[in-house]
């Protein structure tokens, strides 16, 4: 199998700490999720498995639908840029896009690391005959361009940019990192919309949909890529320091080798591919605050999950 070099670049840059006497190796970094089309359909079909359909992905489409009328009132009827960061499929979007049809004049734009996904959103809005679909090389981007692409798209009428960051996409990051790199690229007057998991305190059961055979079958991918074999590793997940992790622990000694380099794991070390960081309501209400003095908070009548509308 074909090594990916940036996957093994990452690995070979971070090294190793010791924890004990275990080495553990992180190379947690979600655009490395979706390298490949196989992992990107992996993500869309961990989407649609029980547990993670039912804590994440319904949760906050439920929360979009009781509050969207207070949502997008906020828009004041301007013509405006939806734009889509980590899209996916685009199906959130959907929700706002059938919604603001004959309401104001939008015009939409996906923006994901994986250029599968951008077609997937782009043929699933498209079908909708809604406004303006956008399609141009800043598409397919990491979130460090938005800047760019936030300043190229308020052409015409279009002043207003309306940012979703939904599918506790702002859980994957270093929450401080991210929320300055958004505010960075908005305008006076620019509306974001986060949605993301809140912290129950309950860690048995945030732990239970991260027990997931999809989520495993999505993860391993990012190890097989550099020369591993899934039969080699073990999945686990735990709570540490206010956040998930999801590992593997190598079963043998392994070397694997790319360009003239080799790397020697050890049986018995642990590899983080993923970590998915959890706020309680406080807190998320407080980060938020942080970047943004005009933030409306929606929260979920079991306190699990939040929307936060944000004005710069």
């Amino acid at each position: 199998m074909q090594v990916n070099d940036l996957i093994f670049k990452e690995l070979i840059k971070r090294g190793y700490s010791l924890e004990g006497k275990t080495r553990v190796w992180n190379i947690a970094d979600s655009k490395l999720w979706y390298l490949t089309p196989e992992q990107a359909q992996a993500f869309l079909d961990l989407e649609k498995s029980g547990d993670y359909q039912k804590d994440v992905i319904q949760k906050e489409i439920d929360l979009i639908k009781e509050n969207i009328n207070n949502i997008v009132k906020k828009l004041n009827q301007k013509p405006v840029n939806i734009i889509d960061l980590g899209c996916g499929d685009g199906k959130k979007a959907v929700i706002f896009i059938n919604y603001l049809e004959g309401k104001v004049k939008l015009r939409y734009c996906p923006i994901d690391i994986s250029d599968y996904m951008i077609g997937k959103a782009l043929d699933r809005i498209k079908k909708l005959n809604v406004g303006e679909v956008v399609e141009f090389q800043w598409n397919v981007s990491d979130f460090e361009n938005l800047e760019n692409v936030s300043q190229l798209l308020k052409r015409g009428n279009f002043k207003n940019n309306f940012i979703l960051l939904l599918g506790n996409t702002l859980g994957n990051f270093e929450i401080n990192e991210l929320l300055y790199e958004i505010r960075s690229s908005m305008a006076e007057g620019d509306f974001l919309l986060i949605g993301n998991g809140l912290d129950t305190r309950n860690q048995d059961d945030v732990l239970k949909a991260y027990d997931n055979a999809y989520l495993d079958e999505l993860l391993v991918k990012t190890l097989t890529q550099i020369g591993l074999k899934k039969e080699d590793v073990q999945y686990g997940a735990r709570f540490r320091n206010s956040r998930i992790e999801m590992y593997y622990t190598i079963k043998k000694n392994t070397k694997i080798t790319f360009l003239d380099k080799p790397v020697y794991f050890n049986a018995g070390d642990q590899i983080i591919v993923a970590v998915s960081y959890k706020y309680d309501e406080e807190n998320f209400r407080k980060y938020v605050k942080m970047y943004f003095d005009d933030v409306k908070v929606y929260v979920s009548d079991d306190k699990s999950y939040a929307l936060a509308m944000c004005k710069r």
